[in-house]
């Protein structure tokens, strides 16, 4: 039963939605996945705040055609089309979806768009080389652990050199206070 042009609009509405949140679209050929695979793939992604969409490539065109950040995926739409659509951490979507493709190898990436810029296949893997937003989190707090501790210590060691100094010039002045009552 064809879809009526409610539906459509509906379908189109929610594109944009979703592309109005995302920071990455990524659009793979998945033709050869069963549902079971497809449901498998959008659970792996779930988890990383992506969004997996099936829907016709004319549709997808209607919803990026007012959005500048989006044409380049003009390029990308042809084939049997699902997009993967990452809100959160574009870098554990990656890996997300790598892993599923190891283990399908049904899939393939035809590119992807990011900020307004047309993405090939080996400019996504890098993305997802990257660390993710745990990782790097985890990286700046240690930085400033370590920044706090040497501060710390610094500041610590201000009072005890000042003591030093101070104790080497009383000690000088009383090394001094007794040569001069000696002669």
């Amino acid at each position: 039963m064809p879809r009526t042009i409610e539906d459509k609009q509906a379908i189109v509405a929610d594109l944009k939605e979703t592309l109005s949140e995302s920071q990455l679209a990524i659009v793979i050929d998945y033709q050869g996945l069963t549902v079971a695979e497809i449901t498998d793939l959008r659970k792996r992604l779930r988890p990383a705040g992506t969004v997996c969409k099936v829907t016709k490539n004319t549709l997808m065109g209607i919803a990026i055609k007012d959005q500048e950040q989006w044409q380049p995926l003009e390029e990308l739409l042809k084939g049997s089309s699902a997009f993967l659509l990452v809100k959160e951490d574009f870098s554990a979507a990656i890996k997300a979806y790598q892993d599923f493709q190891k283990a399908t190898k049904k899939t393939e990436v035809r590119g992807g768009v990011m900020e307004g810029r047309l993405l090939k296949e080996p400019e996504i893997k890098a993305l997802g080389d990257l660390p993710s937003k745990e990782q790097l989190i985890a990286q700046i707090a240690g930085a400033i652990n370590g920044l706090a501790t040497k501060l710390a210590v610094g500041i610590n060691e201000v009072p005890g050199s000042l003591a030093r100094a101070l104790q080497a010039v009383a000690d000088k002045e009383k090394g001094d206070g007794e040569t001069e009552s000696a002669s």
